[in-house]
């Protein structure tokens, strides 16, 4: 089951409600709280504009390594943010075409990010990339 409530108490209740059923991250900022609670996958949608470092920390959040994951983490936790808004797929596009993975424009009836939105993305994703975080 794909949980994207933001609320990472819900793994545990399902676990306990459901003990046999996998438990599938379903929001990119909640990624290391399901992880260390035993989800087995995750539902992503920042790997698309920065692949190997989310891949990094999936992999290390999900072997509790944790000296690994909490800085990645920290350091991605304000672009992973954006998943669990309005304009993810605005945001995530932009990321990608700003990492040199062309996302390209999105499609009606979702508009093109303005102003203090996309400023906010486009800065967090080039000090993402500024800090090697590709």
């Amino acid at each position: 089951v794909k949980e994207f409530s933001g609320d990472v108490r819900r793994a545990y209740e399902i676990a306990e409600l459901a003990p046999g059923l996998d438990l599938l991250i379903g929001a990119d900022d909640v990624l290391l709280e399901l992880a260390l609670a035993g989800a087995v996958g995750w539902i992503a949608g920042y790997p698309n504009a920065l692949p190997r470092s989310c891949a990094t920390l999936y992999r290390a959040a999900a072997a509790g390594d944790l000296a690994t994951a909490l800085p990645l983490y920290k350091s991605l936790h304000s672009l992973l943010r954006w998943d669990s808004k309005t304009e993810f797929v605005q945001a995530i596009k932009l990321s990608m075409d700003l990492a040199g993975r062309p996302g390209g424009p999105t499609r009606p009836p979702r508009l093109p990010l303005t102003g203090e939105t996309e400023a906010a993305v486009r800065a967090a994703t080039e000090k993402a990339l500024a800090e090697g975080l590709a």
